[in-house]
């Protein structure tokens, strides 16, 4: 599958995915632009080796703790299909970046608009 096509892939358009799993492939897509697309496919493809309601739960879970990587997702579903907690405690690994988004308010981006910016 070509990774600009995946909007328009047809097999796609009828498969059914749960909802959730649009969430991940705008996550990855807007951190990673082609790749986090590429990645996405990864996580398409997933089905053929696992059930997709362990597959659900995996990404319902990514979801919930933040982690929505092609890895954090298949880690939660082999946990899902072998029945043993995740490890996805992110304290223990203190040397990777934490991202903070603060909120802004439109008022602040009109300054930017007219020139009025510090």
């Amino acid at each position: 599958m070509k990774i600009n096509a995946l909007d328009q892939a047809v097999p796609l358009a009828d498969w059914g995915l749960p909802p959730e799993f649009a969430t991940p492939r705008r996550l990855t897509e807007a951190r990673l632009i082609k790749a986090g697309r590429r990645e996405h496919v990864q996580v398409l493809r997933l089905p053929e080796t696992f059930d997709i309601g362990d597959l659900d739960a995996a990404v319902k879970k990514a979801l919930q703790s933040g982690a929505v990587g092609l890895d954090a997702i298949k880690h939660l579903v082999l946990c899902q299909v072998e029945r043993r907690p995740p490890r996805l405690d992110l304290d223990v690994y203190p040397y990777l970046p934490w991202a903070g988004v603060g909120i802004t308010s439109a008022a602040s981006d009109m300054s930017l608009l007219s020139g009025d910016a510090p």
